[in-house]
This record gives structure tokens, C-alpha cells and sequence, in this order.
């Protein structure tokens, strides 16, 4: 307590004495055990003893419990000097070609070592022998990863020469991409703050696995590495929580404390580690810090006064950062002459020594000794915070400076600094061409025995072996490929009862996954509760108030479905873990994500596009869809966009079904593409909450339903006053009101389509138009919705529960002389009833019926009375403002 008086030092001294016995005697563990205890009881009694979430700027792992390190230092510090030189000529020499390259050197110049160790110790590759450990790289590291493959001989000389030159498919991609190098890259990371949040669920969806049958988890690490500025990054804190709740023993953050962000420093007035130590210690995760390397180790021992430790918690990151950019003798003045204690004890020392001092991230014994503890770690996971120094080794080129993250070429004085630093075997001749360097025979042997020692190659992807699974034909969903008769539904009930079949399915049942962010109930899935149970490590120790009731709330540590709370975030990163289960684990999932569709791609955009780069395999269910299905929600909830949304990314096949039979024949499609022809695509279907009747799914139309356009009602004989009306969702329903009210109003006949995907016909149609252009003498192609609407007659009214635009992209492929309406819901959503929000947004069968007759009346098929009729019966109100801006 600040200001407090010591009433007994001598009694106060005896319990120093008494606790430095104790560490003496049984160690550090046994003082701290002791400690708490008296803590606890101290605080039982009313002491109001505050909390520290932080512990002194100092290494975690006293030098006394140092392990021996298992390898050669001498080789791998040859090795890795190396290492970093060809990481280093990877940007510069693509550079040199044109600045247009990019590409960065200070990233794995800080971490170096880390990786180093983690390749030749740790990080275990799949085997018949073991699952094989998962490390998610930090984006900005990959030419040296890049580099080790070069000198383990994965990656030629070519390939680096083609760093970030993809087109020709000779280069490497910038960063990790399991799209563009399928063969390798594990996880896409980058995108900064995503890697840490999908880090936790792939290592909770391993514990999933390992607590349903599918895999023995055994000692299994999921690694993920980060950088200080990441973790500014809501995304990067915001699971944390999770994985120290859940017991995520399998999991270790390496966070390179390198102080700097791409711009500056992290925190120039304060301290990074200390702050990201507080985060982690009070989310209950362990936390290791290495600051400090073994030149640091005599000094501390010497520090008799506890200046030395005072001085290393008062300085702050800023300071440690300009340090690092000068010199020994800057530092000796600066850092150590602040105090005379501490100015006398490098007094014997030269300014190279002091130079020479290390970050406890550089120095290869102290990373092994952290990294192996972290592995040992039981019942909580492990955040492991490495200082280092941005740019080490990099010398005037941008070691420390706030402008080493861009540094892409070096100069030839640079190139020989560092050539010299490192001992690089190259000469004087070939410096400026900054040469990659081959390893001699004696440290291939080396990593090719270390590699063995682990299993094999790494990084690396499996997907070649993925066994094909066994799906149900599309008879087994019989019940929804039939009327509803008088029965009114919806299509997300009818999405459940396709899920119940699929989950009872003998063949694959097990393995579908489904997965709900607190919303269960909203979408009608309470029932799986009780029938396949929500997984949660730890069961069910509690009595669940409605136990008493038919879909209690069934917790269980072999449950199958993912519960995640108000968390979209979560859920979707929960989703990849198990969309990529095939490539991961060896083992196919099959992950249904539901969720309010407006809190999908507009929410969780990045992740969707990590899903598409991870070549993720599953569906996405976004329920209550449309921009005026979910009435009374208001703005924030009504989705008129997510389709748009979802189009942008080029492997996510999109739907928006009407009828039960649509949902049922997209989903047995889906199936077949993803699980047996084993395309890396995946799906997302809307879903509403509307109930209404649904019909007999129509013979033969399963193909056109797939590709996104088939004929619901034909009109054999139509009439001079003909049109077609074409509509997804329950917009399309409207369209079929409108088709009654024309005929029995004006005698106009109307054929409906359904239009279960205007971007699959988008995209196909864009995919002939390229064609015919590249092959202007071979046969054209003709777009599949040209193809389905020259079959019809009359003007073309196109009505959706989205924007104008998802419509709109297929004005170019309507057959030539047929006019095209789109109306859609440009504009905020709002709460109302839905008969009231489809009017005020001009879809509902009104407004159809009334485009209809506008678009008859320019063809001169109906008088200018019937017009007039029209717009007065149908209530159309010409000045009513634009729904877009009202």
C-alpha cells in the first residue's frame, strides 16, 4: 500500500529471508505456491491486496533453468546466417528488376531465430506416425521461410528469382496463400489480426475432433506467430478469453516483440510486453517472456542493488528502439550511464561488447529453452513475448529504424556490412548482384536430419489424399422435393429438415457440423440440442433450467454442434477450422454455419475471403434474409446486400431459394461438388423466415436449378399481352401474386422463373463473353440465361429482395430486342410489417404487376387507358421518393 509504514523491519526482513530460503531450497515454484496461499488467506481476512497483472521486465525462465539445447549451435548459427542472407536477396535482387515487387527483410531479420528453431525442434510435419504440428507464419516472414525451403532444396533458385510473380506460375506468393501454392501454404495470414483469431479455433476445433473420434490429438501445437503491432488488432485479443476458458493447451502465441509497427514504435512512451502481459496473465493464459539474451545473464548477477532491474522497467520502448539504431557507445551513455551503479558495472567493457548485448530473441539456447517450456504447458494456453530487434543485422539499411519495414533494396556498402556481419561466403565481384547462396554438404545433411527427425517437409499442405465420402442421393430428401400442400412453411424449416436427414445419414451423419452463433432458436434448431448435443469440453456439470423439456439445452463434451454465442467473428473462424478439416486433419467435415445473413459478409468480410484463399470446403446458411422478409428488425438486421457481397469472392457459389426442392437439390449439389468431386468451393445459401406454400419441384429441372435459372410456370398459349416474370426468394412469390392479379385485372398472361442465382448466371455468362472474345473464330457460346430466356416471350421483370445490382449484372445477356426491369431494394432497411416494407420499397405485387404493364405499354401491346387503370388500381405514386435515399 503506497505510503505505507513499516512498523517491524526486522520482523519484515525475516520474511525476505524466509522466502529467499525457500527458493534456495525447493525453488522458485515452491516460493510461488507458498505466496499465493497467504495471499489467499490474507485477502479471506478483508486485506484489500491489489492485483499485478505484470511481473518485473525480465526473462520468465531463470538462467539456472536453461536447458541443454539438442542441436549443434555452431552449424545452425552458420546455417541461419545464411539464411538471412538469401531472405534478405530475395527482395532486394527482386527489386532490382523493378521497386513494382515489394516485398519486406526486417520482419524475419527480427525473427530469425525463432523460426530456426521452431524448424529444426519443434514443429512436427503429418505422418503415418503423427498428425503433424500447425504453425500460422507471420505474413511479412515468408522470404525467409522461402529461403530455408531454397536451402533444403523445395524451392529452386528460379522461383525465388520470381518472388511475387505469380501470372506465369513459376513465382512465390507474397505472402501465405494455400490458393495460389496449394502445395504448401497451410493458413493465409497477413491480414492482420485474422491469424491469431483462427489460430484458437483451429486449435479448439482440434480438441472437437479429438473429443468426437476423429483424430487422437496426442501432443499436437497449433503455433501461431504475430507481431506486437498486431496486436492492436481487435481481432488479435478478442478470442483470447476462449482459448484460456476452454483449457487451449495446444495452443502458443509467439509474439516477435520487436517494438516496432510498419510506421514507428508500438508503444514509444510505454511498455509492449508488459501491456500484452497483463491482457494474456489476466485472460488466464501462461505467459513466458524472453527479453534478454546470455550476455545479459552476468550483468543481472551482478546486480547486487537492483539498479539494473529498475532501469530495464523504467525505460521504455521507445528508448529500447533508438538503442538499437545507434551504437555501443550511444548506449553505454544513454542507458547505462543513467544511474552510477549501473555506469560502473560496463565500465570494463568495450562499446562492441555493450553493442554485442543481445535480445533474448537472438539468442538460439534461450528461444529453445522458452520454446520447449511452452510445449510443456498443461491446461491453459501460452503466449510466448520475444524481443527482438526490427531489421537485426541489417545495419545501416534499418536495424532499429522507423524505416527498415520498407526497406526493399540495400546499397552495395549495405550488402557488404551485412555480408561481412554474417561471414556470407561472397565475394567482392558478386556483392552487388546480392547472390543466393547454396548450403555445403554438410549443413544440407544437418536439415535434412532435422527434418526427418520430424516427420518430413515443412511448411506443407496435404489435401492430395483426402478421401471422397459417401454423400445421399437427392431421393433422400423426398419429403422436400414435394408439395408442402396446404402446409405453409418456410425455407429455413425446410434447411432443417435437409440438416436432420443429413445428420441421421448413416455414411456421413458424424461428420456434419453444425455450427450456430447464439441463434438457434431463431432459426428453428433447438432440436438438435437434445438429439446431437452442443460440445463443450467439459459436458454438462450443471442442470439446465429446461431440462424438464423435449429440446432441453444439451451440453456435452462429445456434442456436434458449435454453439459460439454472439459471436459471428467466432463462428466463422470455428467454420474455417472445419472447412479446412480435409487439408488440416485428412479428415472431411461438413460445417453448416447459420446466422442472421446481415451479420455475414458485411461483418466477417476478411474471414470469408480467408475462407475462399484457404480453399475452405462448406456451407454458409445466412437465415432471415432479404431486405424485407425479416419485418419489424429495422436497418440494422435487414439484409438487402449479402449476395452482392458474397459474389466478390470467386470460389463462394451463391444462392437464393424459394422452395424446399431448390434448397434440397443446392445442397445434395453442393455435397457432391465439395466431398466427392472434391472442388475447393463452397457455398452460401439464404434462407427466410416467410412461411408460405411450396409446390412440386418441376420434372427435369434439377441442372437449371444448379446453374441459376429454370421455367416455374409455363404459358402454353400467351397472349399479344405477355411477359415473364422472373424473381428469387420471397420475392419471387410476390411475382407469382403479381402473374394473378394481371390475368385476372388486364388478361395478361405471365410465365414465372426462378432465378435461384443471378451471380452464377452473371458469372457464366461473363465466362462465354470472355470466351467468344479470346476465340472469335471458334463457335460462340451462348450465356445459359440467353439460352433459358429465349424461350419466353414479352418483357422481362426481374424482382429480387436485394439491391438492384444483384439483378442488374445479367442486363448484357438478355436476349436481344426483349426490354429488362430490375427492381430491387436499394437503401436502409426499417422496421415495419413486410406487406408495408415490400411497398415502400417497390417489390412487392403491385409494383411487379404495375412494371409489367409500363414495360407492355412501350411495346405497344396495352392501350394507354389500361395504363392509366394500372397505375391507379395498382396505387402507384410517381412522386413517392426514391426508397434509396429516403
Amino acid at each position: 500500500m503506497s505510503g505505507y509504514e513499516d512498523l517491524d523491519p526486522v520482523e519484515s526482513q525475516e520474511w525476505q529471508d524466509a522466502v529467499q530460503d525457500v527458493i534456495e531450497r525447493d525453488g522458485a515454484d515452491r516460493a510461488h505456491f507458498l505466496l499465493d496461499r497467504a495471499v489467499q488467506q490474507a485477502r479471506a481476512a478483508g486485506a484489500m491486496l491489489p492485483f499485478s497483472a505484470t511481473t518485473p521486465y525480465q526473462n520468465t525462465i531463470p538462467t539456472d533453468d536453461q536447458v541443454e539445447f539438442p542441436g549443434d549451435l555452431e552449424i545452425e548459427g552458420r546455417i541461419r546466417a545464411i539464411n538471412r542472407w538469401n531472405a534478405m536477396a530475395t527482395v532486394v535482387r527482386r527489386n532490382k528488376e523493378s521497386s513494382e515487387y515489394g516485398g519486406h527483410i526486417a520482419s524475419f531479420a527480427s525473427s530469425a531465430a525463432m523460426y530456426d528453431v521452431g524448424l529444426n525442434h519443434f514443429w512436427r510435419s503429418r505422418s503415418a506416425m503423427h498428425g503433424g504440428d500447425l504453425v500460422f507464419f507471420q505474413g511479412h516472414v515468408v522470404p525467409g521461410i522461402y529461403a530455408r525451403s531454397f536451402m533444403e532444396g523445395r524451392i529452386s533458385a528460379e522461383q525465388l528469382e520470381n518472388f511475387r510473380s505469380e501470372v506465369d506460375g513459376s513465382g512465390l506468393s507474397s505472402y501465405p496463400h494455400p490458393w495460389l501454392m496449394p502445395d504448401y501454404w497451410q493458413f493465409p495470414t497477413v491480414s492482420m489480426g485474422l491469424g491469431p483469431l483462427m489460430a484458437i479455433y483451429q486449435a479448439r476445433f482440434m480438441k472437437y475432433l479429438h473429443s468426437r473420434g476423429f483424430i487422437d490429438m496426442a501432443d499436437r501445437k497449433v503455433w501461431c506467430f504475430l507481431g506486437d503491432g498486431e496486436m492492436d488488432e481487435p481481432e488479435s485479443l478478442g478470442a483470447i478469453s476462449l482459448a484460456a476458458r476452454e483449457g487451449l493447451d495446444n495452443l502458443i502465441f509467439v509474439v516477435n516483440c520487436n517494438l516496432q509497427r510498419l510506421d514507428g514504435p508500438v508503444r514509444g512512451n510505454g511498455k509492449i510486453v508488459q501491456e500484452l502481459e497483463g491482457e494474456f496473465r489476466g485472460a488466464g493464459w501462461e505467459v513466458i517472456k524472453l527479453l534478454w539474451g546470455r550476455g545479459w545473464d552476468e550483468l543481472l548477477e551482478k546486480d547486487v542493488t537492483g539498479r539494473l532491474r529498475q532501469l530495464m522497467d523504467e525505460t521504455v520502448d521507445g528508448d529500447y528502439q533508438t538503442f538499437k539504431s545507434k551504437d555501443g557507445a550511444y548506449i553505454r551513455k544513454h542507458f547505462f550511464g543513467k544511474y552510477p551503479e549501473t555506469a560502473a558495472m560496463v565500465e570494463d567493457m568495450t562499446d562492441d561488447e555493450i553493442w554485442n548485448l543481445r535480445r533474448g530473441g537472438h539468442d538460439t539456447q534461450k528461444v529453445y529453452t522458452a520454446f520447449k517450456r511452452a510445449t510443456e504447458v498443461k491446461g491453459q494456453p501460452t503466449c510466448l513475448l520475444v524481443k527482438t530487434v526490427k531489421g537485426y543485422g541489417m545495419g545501416t539499411a534499418g536495424e532499429g529504424q522507423n524505416t527498415t519495414h520498407q526497406q526493399k533494396k540495400l546499397a552495395e556498402d549495405q550488402l557488404r556490412a551485412m555480408r561481412d556481419r554474417f561471414k556470407i561466403p561472397v565475394s567482392d565481384e558478386d556483392l552487388p548482384k546480392a547472390p543466393f547462396v547454396q548450403l555445403n554438404n554438410a549443413q544440407k545433411a544437418y536439415l535434412a536430419d532435422r527434418r526427418k527427425a520430424l516427420g518430413g517437409a515443412f511448411p506443407v499442405r496435404h489435401w492430395r489424399d483426402t478421401p471422397k465420402l459417401e454423400i445421399p442421393a437427392l431421393d433422400k430428401f423426398e419429403k422436400e422435393l414435394k408439395s408442402s400442400g396446404d402446409r405453409e412453411i418456410s425455407t429455413t424449416m425446410a434447411f432443417v429438415r435437409i440438416l436432420t436427414t443429413l445428420l441421421r445419414d448413416k455414411k456421413i451423419g458424424r461428420r456434419v457440423v453444425p455450427i450456430v452463433p447464439d441463434e438457434s432458436r431463431t432459426f428453428g434448431m433447438e432440436g438438435l440440442f437434445r438429439s446431437v448435443g452442443i460440445w463443450n469440453p467439459l459436458g454438462q456439470t450443471y442442470t439446465p433450467q429446461d431440462r424438464d423439456q423435449m429440446s432441453y439445452y444439451k451440453e456435452s463434451a462429445d456434442g456436434q454442434v458449435l454453439q459460439e454465442g454472439i459471436n459471428e467473428a467466432g463462428a466463422m473462424a470455428d467454420w474455417i477450422a472445419a472447412a479446412t478439416s480435409y487439408s488440416v486433419h485428412g479428415e472431411p467435415m461438413i460445417p453448416f454455419y447459420i446466422y442472421y445473413s446481415m451479420f455475414g459478409f458485411q461483418r466477417i468480410g476478411d474471414l470469408a475471403w480467408a475462407a475462399g484463399d484457404s480453399r475452405a470446403r462448406g456451407f454458409m446458411l445466412g437465415g432471415t434474409a432479404g431486405r424485407t422478409t425479416l419485418n419489424g428488425e429495422g436497418l440494422q438486421h435487414e439484409d438487402g446486400h449479402s449476395h452482392i457481397l458474397a459474389g466478390t469472392i470467386p470460389n463462394c457459389i451463391t444462392y437464393d431459394p424459394t422452395f424446399q426442392f431448390e434448397v434440397a437439390v443446392i445442397v445434395q449439389h453442393g455435397l457432391q461438388r465439395m466431398f466427392v468431386d472434391q472442388e475447393d468451393v463452397y457455398f452460401y445459401l439464404t434462407l427466410m423466415n416467410e412461411n408460405y406454400q411450396h409446390p412440386d419441384m418441376p420434372m427435369g429441372v434439377e441442372q437449371d436449378i444448379i446453374k441459376g435459372l429454370y421455367r416455374l410456370e409455363e404459358v402454353k398459349k400467351p397472349t399479344k399481352k405477355h411477359v415473364t416474370l422472373m424473381g428469387s426468394g420471397t420475392i419471387l412469390i410476390q411475382a407469382m401474386k403479381a402473374a394473378a392479379m394481371l390475368k385476372e385485372d388486364f388478361g395478361v398472361s405471365a410465365e414465372i422463373w426462378s432465378a435461384p442465382s443471378l451471380n452464377e448466371l452473371a458469372r457464366d455468362g461473363q465466362d462465354a463473353l470472355r470466351h467468344n472474345r479470346l476465340n472469335p473464330l471458334a463457335e460462340p457460346k451462348v450465356p445459359f440465361v440467353t439460352e433459358q430466356l429465349e424461350r419466353s416471350s414479352g418483357p422481362i421483370i426481374a424482382a429480387t429482395d436485394y439491391m438492384k445490382n444483384y439483378a442488374e449484372q445479367v442486363r448484357g445477356f438478355i436476349p436481344e430486342g426483349r426490354s429488362f426491369t430490375v427492381l430491387g431494394t436499394d437503401g436502409f432497411g426499417r422496421s415495419d410489417s413486410r406487406v408495408n416494407l415490400r411497398r415502400f420499397f417497390e417489390v412487392d405485387a403491385a409494383h411487379i404487376a404495375a412494371a409489367a404493364m409500363v414495360d407492355l405499354y412501350k411495346a405497344g401491346a396495352v392501350s394507354k387507358t389500361d395504363l392509366t387503370k394500372a397505375l391507379s388500381k395498382y396505387d402507384i405514386d410517381g412522386n413517392k421518393p426514391n426508397p434509396r435515399l429516403a
